[in-house]
């Protein structure tokens, strides 16, 4: 009998060997844009958020693929994956992708990526260039099926995500539909730092201020005790 060979497996490695990040203004970035997604749809099980993941989007083929800096994908459940197989997903493509620029980022190496994005189903595309403060952005057309740039990108607000791209200062500003900005790890920190010193603060006045009262009934019972020994009866 002869034994017709089994198909080799195709692995999809989930390691590119390339550094998420270049310098800690784009990890920064990254890490505080993928972290404000991350938390924009935390209570929604079916909004997969993700960053620095490789996303293979052709069963059989792990030569196409591509690691976008933070991506989201709606209609699939939040987890942790190793990578981001297509095929495996209900065939669902990251709607959302997001790139931050470094230096060692080439004109030839951004533009593949437009290219991979375009041809494989992201809806919104997001290029930020934290050095240059320059934001670029590419909504799909439905007229051509095309990703298209978006001319006017200031104050853009994300027809997915719902959030608002501010540019009117030093460095680039996203909001949240409730008008929350993203904020770094440490700033996060801070406020959170100042919202429990506020809680104290304000239990601290609470028991001064019971404190007060009590002192102050304290004193009315022995007034009316007084009284009550001279034969006074308090009204």
């Amino acid at each position: 009998m002869v034994k017709i060979p089994t198909r080799q497996e195709i692995i999809y490695p989930e390691r590119d060997g390339n550094p998420m990040s270049d310098n800690t203004k784009q990890f920064r970035w990254i890490t505080t844009i993928q972290g404000g997604l991350d938390g924009l749809f935390r209570d929604d099980p079916n909004v997969f958020v993700a960053g620095d993941l490789l996303w293979y989007p052709v069963e059989g083929d792990n030569k196409t693929r591509c690691a976008p800096d933070a991506m989201v994908v709606f209609g699939r459940p939040k987890g942790d994956r190793g990578s981001y197989l297509q095929w495996r997903e209900d065939n669902i493509a990251p709607q959302v992708v997001f790139e931050v620029l470094s230096p060692g980022n080439t004109l030839t190496e951004m533009a593949k990526k437009l290219a991979f994005y375009d041809r494989y189903g992201v809806e919104e595309y997001y290029l930020y260039d934290p050095d240059k403060v320059d934001l670029s952005g590419w909504v799909r057309s439905s007229s051509n099926g095309r990703l298209e740039v978006i001319d006017s990108i200031a104050n853009w607000v994300s027809p997915r995500l719902g959030i608002r791209f501010d540019l009117s200062g030093e460095e680039l500003q996203i909001f949240a539909p409730s008008g929350q900005r993203f904020a770094t790890y440490v700033e996060l920190q801070i406020a959170r730092e100042e919202e429990q010193r506020q809680k104290e603060i304000a239990q601290t006045r609470a028991e001064e201020a019971e404190a007060l009262l009590e002192a102050e009934r304290q004193r009315v019972q022995a007034l009316e005790a007084r009284l009550r020994e001279l034969g006074i009866e308090p009204e």
